[in-house]
This record gives structure tokens, C-alpha cells and sequence, in this order.
């Protein structure tokens, strides 16, 4: 399928994709998604807003080695949603859904953003799921303990203005929802991450918008991880830096043996 794109010279539409997309319909919603490649499944989840296709500098690389199956999360991209609530809860328990609908046991996770703290829920609460997983760019909590003050600033005014709106429009009120969710959550303990079994790999940009310390605690909290702040990187690590973070994630996936964290 890439094989053809390359031959033909075009750029590949990834989140766009009719020869790699499907559907399907899992926990009340119709699920989107795109597959590449051939190898160990590899789950993409990407971020508040986002759609599969803000993995369009990685998928290449993976689908080399992997067989990457590339998520519209719910209320995102293609997938639909019709609740008027959304939970990091509710996008992990679509995830795992997903997964055995394609009658794969288990996969690898690579999550940026809000995709990085789903990986998270995921491997709590579906840990036969999650194989080993890469978060980039993820928070435990919704303050300014956690976010560094000009985003907090940023999403305090967008709630004041939108807090006391009807949103009678389809997408405005979509995007309200996916709003308040970084609003709201998530709401993950540091000592809650002591039960996740598979080996993580946290990493951020030295100048993300995630508190560097929130990141490290993250870390240091894990049993099994692997730290990675990469330097003159901002939120989006993976589009800046993109053949350091694939091949670092991959060489992560394929390390034979992930070391306790020492405190």
C-alpha cells in the first residue's frame, strides 16, 4: 500500500487514506482507522483535537517493522461520537475494544499529547492490552502544577468564554466536549502508576508545554521506563524531531530487557 504511493510519487493522505481506512463499530461508536504495514501490532493514538494523521512523519518508519493500526479516537477525525461526555476512561476502553475486534491480543501504544495519558489508562485498565507503551507529552492532572502557566492561562479563558454558551452547531458543540476534556481531567495518581505492568517510555521537549518536573515524576513513579527530554523540542517531538523519535521509540520497543526505575 505505502509500496504503491512511492511508486506513483505521491504523498501518502494518511487520516485520509481510502486504501488503508476502515471502520468499525465498538462501545456504541463508529471507530476510524487506517492500517499499515505487517509485524507486531502497534496502536497510535493521537492528541486533544487531533486525528491520525498527526502521525503522518512516523508511520512510514514504523510500517517498515510493524503492522500500525493508526486511531481517529472518538469525537475525533472520522470517528463519531453521540454522548455528551468524553473520558480518558471511555477512549481506553475504545482502544482495547478495538484491538480485540482486530483479534489482536495485545499491541505496542505510542501516544502524544492526550493519546500519551490514553496509553497510560489503557495500560491500567486493560493491562493485558499493552505490550509496552511510548507517551509523549502527557499530564496526570488538569493544573498549573501539571501544565506549564501559559497553556493553564490559555484554557482558563477558553472555559470563562465558552462555560455559559448553548452550542447548537454539531461541531462547536463537538469541539466544546473535547474541550472540557483536558479541562477535566485526566485524574491520575503518581502512586496509581506503581500497577501498570508494561514497560513505558516517557518522554517530552525540554520546552513543552508540560511542567518538566510533572514529566519526571511520571517517570519516577513507573516501575519499568525509560526517560527521554528532548532538547529544543517543544509539544510536538515527534513532528520536530521525527527520525530521532522514531527510531529511539523503536529501539525501545525492540530493547530486550526495560530496567526497574532507580529512586
Amino acid at each position: 500500500m505505502l509500496l504503491s504511493y512511492l511508486a506513483s510519487g505521491q504523498a501518502v493522505p494518511y487520516g485520509n487514506n481510502p486504501k488503508a481506512g476502515h471502520y468499525a463499530t465498538v462501545r456504541g461508536v463508529k471507530l476510524y482507522y487506517e492500517t499499515y504495514g505487517v509485524g507486531a501490532p502497534l496502536l497510535l493514538v493521537h492528541g486533544n483535537g487531533g486525528t491520525s494523521q498527526d502521525f503522518q512523519k512516523n508511520i512510514s518508519y514504523f510500517a517498515q517493522r510493524y503492522h500500525v493500526v493508526a486511531l481517529d479516537s472518538r469525537a475525533h477525525g472520522k470517528s463519531t461520537d453521540p454522548a455528551d461526555s468524553l473520558s480518558f476512561e471511555m477512549m481506553a476502553d475504545d482502544c482495547a475494544a478495538l484491538l480485540t475486534h482486530l483479534h489482536l491480543d495485545s499491541a505496542y501504544v505510542l501516544g502524544w499529547s492526550d493519546g500519551g495519558i490514553t496509553a497510560l489508562v489503557l495500560a491500567l485498565r486493560h493491562p493485558e492490552k499493552v505490550k509496552r507503551l511510548a507517551a509523549t507529552g502527557a499530564n496526570l492532572w488538569p493544573d498549573s502544577t501539571a501544565l506549564m502557566p501559559e497553556l493553564w492561562h490559555q484554557m482558563q479563558r477558553g472555559y470563562q468564554e465558552g462555560k455559559n454558551q448553548t452550542f447548537t452547531d454539531p461541531k462547536r458543540k463537538n469541539d466544546w466536549k473535547v474541550f472540557l476534556l483536558d479541562w477535566q481531567e485526566p485524574h491520575i495518581s503518581l502512586a496509581a502508576l506503581a500497577n501498570i505492568k508494561a514497560p513505558a517510555f516517557i518522554i517530552a521537549g525540554d520546552q513543552d508545554v508540560i511542567r518538566p518536573e510533572h514529566t519526571l515524576a511520571i517517570y519516577q513513579s513507573l516501575p519499568r521506563a525509560w526517560l527521554w527530554i528532548l532538547p529544543n523540542s517543544s509539544h510536538a517531538t515527534l513532528h520536530e524531531h521525527a527520525d530521532a523519535f522514531n527510531r529511539k521509540v523503536d529501539a525501545f520497543f525492540r530493547a530486550k530487557q526495560i530496567s526497574p526505575v532507580t529512586h
